[in-house]
């Protein structure tokens, strides 16, 4: 037996175990139980992992790690109150101290750019890239470590890859050819089949663990689905459970390939953020969408961007403009098992792919929200804002009022503006009053 006849014999044989055992059954929504038994081992290899590391550590270091992640410690109270020990007339110079300290708070750990970078943990996962505090290493610990990089660089990532490359093969190859057909019923069919189908595919290929949760508020067709954002995985993670037609910015490379076929199948609408006559087009699509009961709920991501799934940004009005019934959803990650988010600004996709792939697991939690309509006498804004609060309670995230266009934009002078104004009503209002007491 020659070299190329059994390198041709392991790839079918591998093929064979990959299509048979993984790719079939996750094809058709089954399992057979070996991501289960994977998951029971990585809990109980993570728990002995942890109680190493806590016996090693002294209670100070831990102590100091933990409070680690907050750098400084904010006074949270409003203006009005931060000024009112300093200030004895309508104006002080020691005023000057109270923006000063804010500012440098701002310059050493601000609420924003935090939210851009991968969360850090408390404990290590032993994924050497999650816990810049570790220093601990044991002997045992670091043949598990060695062990761990062996499984997953050597076993887990050449079978993530494989399963990738089929799924977004599938998903390219099939969307094109559904694409092909004359507007029909049928159609829309092959479509939802091609695009659950390859997704579940995609999920398996990153070892996903999901949890979904009052699936009887599930979107519906004809309304809207808002969520919060975390990475580009996150239309897997839905669309696994449900189709959807999918709102969001065009990319380029892979991604740009995938938008392209995905969009022959489907009524996806993808546009340029920064074209004014693109958003007005979109906000033309939405209406025109919602108001046929037949199609597809609407999938789309109000923040606008990607956050590392510890917060939930500003939602931008737009969606709760057109009316319509909108279906809330909370997306947890597991950080524990594995980063999902995204930093689109430091990893382009396919980088991205491969430290998912290389991680331990996918694991998340999908709630399903009771429907919400806008009340009267509510703004977009409003019910934006209502949406959003919802979001952060159900997923146990921080809500923020900042836009997540901060991650690449500088701060608008509006913000500035609503400082001043707030320090100008400030001061009128005290300097008013103190005319009267003359």
């Amino acid at each position: 037996m020659d070299g190329a006849e059994l390198a041709g014999k392991i790839v079918y044989t591998w093929l064979t175990l990959v299509l048979g055992f993984i790719l079939l059954p996750s094809a058709f929504g089954v399992s057979l139980g070996i991501s289960e038994i994977y998951m029971k081992i990585l809990v109980k290899t993570l728990e002995w992992a942890t109680l190493r590391i806590e016996k090693g550590v002294s209670k100070e270091s831990v102590l100091k790690n933990s409070a680690s992640v907050g750098i400084i410690q904010r006074d949270e109270s409003p203006m009005e109150k931060g000024l009112s020990g300093l200030r004895g007339r309508d104006f002080e110079l020691s005023d000057v101290f109270y923006f000063s300290k804010k500012g440098l708070e701002a310059i050493v750990e601000d609420e924003v750019t935090q939210r851009f970078s991968s969360e850090e943990l408390v404990s290590w996962n032993l994924l050497t890239r999650t816990n810049v505090n570790f220093q601990y290493i044991s002997p045992k610990l670091t043949m598990v470590w060695v062990l761990g990089v062996i499984v997953r660089y050597c076993v887990l990532l050449p079978l993530r890859v494989t399963l990738a490359f089929i799924g977004i093969s599938f998903l390219v190859i099939g969307t094109t050819l559904v694409g092909q057909l004359p507007e029909s019923s049928l159609k829309n069919r092959l479509s939802e089949l091609v695009h659950l189908t390859c997704c579940r595919v995609c999920v398996r290929a990153l070892s996903g663990t999901i949890h979904y949760h009052n699936k009887q508020y599930r979107p519906q067709k004809g309304g809207i689905c808002v969520a919060n954002h975390t990475s580009p995985i996150d239309v897997l993670i839905l669309t696994t459970d449900g189709c959807y037609a999918m709102v969001g910015q065009v990319h380029g490379g892979l991604m740009g390939i995938i938008q392209r076929a995905m969009v022959k199948a489907c009524p996806h609408v993808w546009f340029e953020r920064s074209e004014m006559k693109d958003r007005h087009l979109v906000t033309k699509r939405l209406r025109e969408h919602i108001a046929d009961k037949k199609k597809l709920p609407i999938l789309i991501f109000p923040e606008g961007t990607c956050i590392n799934n510890t917060s939930v940004m500003m939602f931008k009005k737009g969606s709760f403009e057109i009316g319509g019934t909108i279906y809330p959803v909370a997306i947890k990650y597991n950080p524990q098992f594995g980063d999902a988010f995204w930093n689109s600004s430091k990893y382009n996709m396919v980088s991205y792919l491969l430290r998912v792939m290389t991680s331990w697991a996918i694991v998340c939690d999908v709630w399903y929200m009771p429907p919400m309509t806008r009340e009267e006498g509510e703004d977009a804004v409003q019910f934006a804002n209502r949406v959003k609060s919802a979001i952060a309670i159900q997923g146990g995230l921080t809500e923020l009022p900042w836009d997540g266009g901060l991650k690449r934009a500088k701060v608008k002078d509006t913000y500035k503006e609503e400082q001043q104004k707030n320090y100008s009503k400030m001061i009128v209002g005290n300097g008013s009053l103190n005319s009267e007491l003359d």
